[in-house]
C-alpha cells in the first residue's frame, strides 16, 4: 500500500495504462506541460508521439480521438475542464456515442474523455459547470465520477481498458484528498456504487464532490440518533439501481446530494428510479440537495452556498426524518 492524493492517483493510472498498452496515448490542451497536475512525467516517459499537446480546438481534437479509436488506438482525450466538452458536443453525441450502434458493432470506440470539474473556485459561469447530467442523457456513453483516490485510479484504468466510450468527470475539489491504495495493479468495475457508511434510518446517495459532505453529514446525524447510510454513486451510467433500491428498502427514506444543477440532474434520475421502483418502501418524500438552476457567479461569497454541503444535507435529512 502507498498513500496518494486524488491527483496523484489519476497520474498513476495514466502512467500504468500507457506502460501496459502501447495503443494508449493522451492528447489535449497542455497535457505535455502538466497544466492541472495529472499528466506530470508522461511526456518525459513516453515522448511527444504519445503525449500530444493540441490547439485550442476541442471539436477538432475530440474528433481526431474518435477516429483514432475507430482504427484500434485507445486515446485518452484531456478536456482540461469539463465545460469544454460543450465545444465538442457534436463529435461526442453524433459520432462517439453512436458509431458502435450505427456500424452494427463492426467498429469499437475505446475512447476516454477526461473532464476535470473545477467549481467553487471563482471561475465564473463558463468554467464552473458540472455537466455529467447533460451527457448521461445520450445513449452509448458511460459516465463516471470517482470521489476518492482509490476510485479515481481504478475507474480511470477501467475506462481506458473499456471498449465503449467513457467520460470521466473528475472533481478537482477533491484534488488533495489522500488515501492508501494498493501497490499492485487493480481496476474498479464500472457500474457499481459503493456503500461508504452503513445505516438503518436514512439513505443518502451522493455524487462526486458531494460524497465527503454526505459522510460528514451522516456523522453529525449519528450524534443526533439518526443512522444514515451513505452511497457513493461513482458510476452514473451504468447506474447501480440495485444498490440504491436495496438501501432504500432497508431505510425507507432518501436524500440525494448532487453538485449539478437540479433540473434534469442525476439527483432527479435517482429520485425517479426510487419513486418508480421502490415507492412502497418509502416512508417519507425524497429530498434532493443540489445546485439551483442558475448560472454560477464569479463572486465566491455568492458561489459557495449554491453547492451541496454537510449542513444542507443534514437539514434535508432532518426534514425527511420529521
Amino acid at each position: 500500500m502507498h498513500t496518494v492524493t486524488y491527483l496523484q492517483a489519476l497520474n498513476e493510472a495514466l502512467h500504468e495504462e500507457m506502460a501496459r498498452d502501447e495503443k494508449v496515448f493522451i492528447m489535449g490542451e497542455d497535457v505535455g506541460w502538466n497544466m492541472l497536475g495529472a499528466t506530470g512525467g508522461l511526456k518525459e516517459e513516453f515522448g511527444t508521439e504519445r503525449v500530444r499537446n493540441t490547439p485550442i480546438a476541442e471539436a477538432g481534437f475530440v474528433g481526431a480521438g474518435a477516429g483514432a479509436a475507430m482504427v484500434g488506438m485507445r486515446p485518452v482525450v484531456d478536456m482540461l475542464i469539463a465545460p469544454f466538452l460543450y465545444v465538442a458536443f457534436d463529435q461526442i453525441a453524433s459520432i462517439i456515442a453512436k458509431s458502435t450502434y450505427l456500424y452494427g458493432g463492426q467498429s469499437k470506440m475505446p475512447i476516454t474523455l477526461r473532464a476535470p470539474m473545477i467549481y467553487g473556485a471563482g471561475n465564473a459561469a463558463q468554467h464552473s459547470d458540472r455537466p455529467y447530467s447533460t451527457f448521461m442523457s445520450i445513449p452509448g456513453l458511460k459516465i463516471i465520477a470517482p470521489a476518492s483516490p482509490f476510485d479515481a485510479k481504478g475507474m480511470l484504468k477501467a475506462a481506458i481498458r473499456d471498449d465503449d466510450p467513457v467520460i470521466s468527470f473528475e472533481d478537482f475539489g477533491l484534488a488533495g484528498l489522500r488515501e492508501d491504495i494498493p501497490d499492485e495493479d487493480y481496476i474498479v468495475e464500472l457500474g457499481k456504487a459503493a456503500v461508504r457508511r452503513e445505516g438503518t434510518d436514512l439513505t443518502i446517495v451522493a455524487v462526486a464532490g458531494a460524497v465527503p459532505h454526505a459522510v460528514r453529514a451522516a456523522e453529525q446525524l449519528d450524534g443526533d440518533g439518526v443512522s444514515a447510510e451513505v452511497i457513493d454513486l461513482r458510476s452514473i451510467v451504468p447506474l447501480d439501481r440495485e444498490t440504491i433500491l436495496a438501501s432504500v428498502a432497508k431505510t425507507g427514506r432518501l436524500v440525494v446530494a448532487d453538485p449539478a444543477h437540479e433540473m434534469g440532474s442525476v439527483a432527479s434520475e435517482v429520485s425517479a428510479v426510487v419513486a418508480q421502483e421502490g415507492f412502497w418502501d418509502l416512508q417519507a418524500p425524497i429530498v434532493r440537495v443540489t445546485t439551483p438552476h442558475t448560472h454560477i457567479p464569479f463572486s465566491a461569497q455568492l458561489e459557495r452556498p449554491l453547492y451541496p454541503s454537510a449542513e444542507r444535507i443534514v437539514t434535508a435529512a432532518q426534514r425527511v426524518m420529521a
